[in-house]
C-alpha cells in the first residue's frame, strides 16, 4: 500500500501536488488552527533544507561549470548581465511612474524595532565588495552568495588546467549534489502546505488593511514589471510570443518563491526549471546563483515605491531629476543588498536621503514595510527569482533564434520528472 502511494506520489506533476498542499494548508489554518504549530514545522523544515543545499549546490555547480565551461559561454553571460541590469533599472521606472500616478501618504509612528540600515550607496557598494572576499568557509556557512561566487569561479578557472580524472570527479560530484537537490524539492507539496498554515494562522488581513492603498501601488507594480515589462523585454530579444516562458517562469519558480521567501532557497528550484528547458548548464549553473545577487527587480520597486510614499507623506516636491536618481539608487541599492535579510526595505533610508528626509522618518516608513511583508516580500521575491530564468533563457534563446533554430515548444519546459 504505501509503495503504492509512494509510486504514485512519485509520477504525480510536482505543481499538481503543490496545488493539493496549497488546498490543505489553507484549511488547516481555517478549520483547525490549533494543529498550525505543528504543520508549520513542515514548512521550517522545507525552507531550512533549501536554505541548506543551496550554498554548497551554488559552490560546486559554479566551480564545475567555470573548470569545464565552453568558449562561447562569455558571450552569453554578458546579455545576461545586461537584462538583469536594465529589468531592475526599469521596473524602479515602472514603480516611479505607478507612485506619481497614485502617490501614497502613510500614518507614520515611531518604529521600536533596532534595524541598522546602509548609510549610503558608499557603504553598500563597500558591503559587496567585502564579501567578494569573505573567507570562502564562512560564506558558505553564511550563505554568502557573492563571496560563494568569487571563490566558485577562482576555484573553477584554476582547474582548468587539472587532469581529466579531476575534472571527472567534478562533474560527479556536480551531479551527485543536483540529485540531492531533486530529492528535496520532492518534499514542496509538504513544505508549501505548512508554509501556508503558518502564513494564514499567524498573520490576519487586518494589519494590512490599513495600508491597501500602499500594497495597491507594491503589487500593480509587479504585477506591470511582470507581464508587461519583462514579456517586452523577451520579445525584443526573441521575437517570439514570450508569454508561455513568462508564465512558465511564474507558474514554477514564482510560485515557490512566494511561498518561501527566499531567494536563495529558490536557487535549487530555478536550477530544476532550467534543465527542463534544455539550457545550457554551463550557463545557467552560473547565471541562475548571480541572478539570486544581482536580479532585483522586486527589491527596486519596493525601494522606489516606499520612499516616494515617504516623500509623499511628508509634501516633498519630487522633479524629474530626483525621480532619476532615484531609480538610479534603488537599482545600485536593490543589487547590494540583495544578500541581506530584508535587503530592499533597509535601503530606504539611502533612498530617502536623496530627498533629505530625516532617517527617523525613514525608518518609520521602514516599520511599514516589515507590516505590509507578508504580500510584499512573497510577491517581491517572487518577481526577483521568476525574472533569474527568464532572462537565462532568453539570452540562450536569442542566440538560437539569430541561428534560426528556435522552436516555439523550446519554451515550454518538460515535465518534472
Amino acid at each position: 500500500m504505501l509503495s503504492k502511494i509512494g509510486k504514485a506520489y512519485g509520477e504525480t506533476a510536482l505543481v499538481k501536488l503543490i496545488a493539493i498542499g496549497l488546498v490543505i494548508g489553507i484549511v488547516i489554518a481555517l478549520a483547525v488552527p490549533s494543529i498550525v504549530p505543528a504543520v508549520a514545522v513542515l514548512g521550517e523544515f522545507f525552507v531550512k533544507a533549501l536554505k541548506g543545499v543551496a550554498p554548497i549546490l551554488v559552490f560546486v555547480l559554479v566551480m564545475n561549470a567555470m573548470s569545464q565551461k565552453a568558449a562561447d559561454t562569455n558571450s552569453v553571460m554578458k546579455p545576461i548581465i545586461t537584462l538583469y541590469v536594465f529589468a531592475t533599472f526599469f521596473a524602479s521606472l515602472v514603480a516611479v511612474s505607478a507612485s506619481f500616478l497614485f502617490p501614497t501618504t502613510l500614518e507614520l509612528q515611531i518604529s521600536d524595532a533596532a534595524v541598522a540600515p546602509p548609510s549610503g550607496i558608499v557603504e553598500v557598494l563597500h558591503t559587496v565588495l567585502m564579501n567578494v572576499v569573505d573567507n570562502p568557509i564562512h560564506a558558505l556557512a553564511s550563505a554568502n552568495y557573492i563571496g560563494i561566487l568569487a571563490w566558485a569561479v577562482l576555484i573553477g578557472f584554476a582547474l582548468r588546467g587539472a587532469s581529466d580524472a579531476t575534472h571527472d570527479a567534478l562533474s560527479d560530484l556536480a551531479k551527485a549534489v543536483t540529485r540531492v537537490v531533486q530529492w528535496v524539492i520532492r518534499l514542496a507539496p509538504f513544505g508549501i502546505m505548512g508554509l501556508v498554515a503558518d502564513a494564514i494562522g499567524t498573520n490576519g488581513a487586518d494589519a494590512l488593511l490599513g495600508y491597501a492603498h500602499l500594497l495597491a501601488v507594491l503589487l500593480g507594480a509587479f504585477f506591470s514589471v511582470a507581464l508587461i515589462m519583462n514579456p517586452i523585454l523577451v520579445y525584443l530579444k526573441i521575437h517570439r510570443n514570450p508569454y508561455p516562458l513568462v508564465f512558465a517562469t511564474l507558474r514554477e519558480s514564482g510560485l515557490y518563491a512566494f511561498f518561501t521567501r527566499s531567494s536563495a532557497a529558490n536557487i535549487p528550484v530555478n536550477m530544476s526549471l532550467c534543465k527542463r528547458l534544455r539550457l545550457n548548464e554551463d550557463i545557467y549553473s552560473i547565471s541562475i546563483p548571480l541572478g539570486a545577487t544581482i536580479n532585483m527587480s522586486g527589491a527596486a520597486i519596493t525601494i522606489a515605491v516606499l520612499s516616494l510614499a515617504a516623500a509623499h507623506t511628508l509634501g516633498i516636491s519630487v522633479d524629474l531629476p530626483t525621480a532619476l536618481l532615484l531609480c538610479v539608487i534603488s537599482t545600485v541599492g536593490a543589487c547590494g543588498a540583495s544578500g541581506v535579510a530584508g535587503g530592499s526595505l533597509l535601503l530606504i533610508p539611502v533612498a530617502c536621503a536623496s530627498f533629505g528626509i530625516d532617517n527617523d522618518i525613514a525608518m518609520q516608513v521602514v516599520g511599514v514595510g516589515f507590516i505590509i511583508g507578508v504580500l510584499q516580500d512573497s510577491c517581491e521575491t517572487a518577481l526577483n527569482s521568476s525574472s533569474d530564468v527568464l532572462f537565462t533563457a532568453t539570452a540562450e534563446f536569442s542566440e538560437r533564434a539569430k541561428q534560426g533554430k528556435l522552436k516555439a515548444e523550446d519554451l515550454i519546459p518538460a515535465r518534472a520528472e
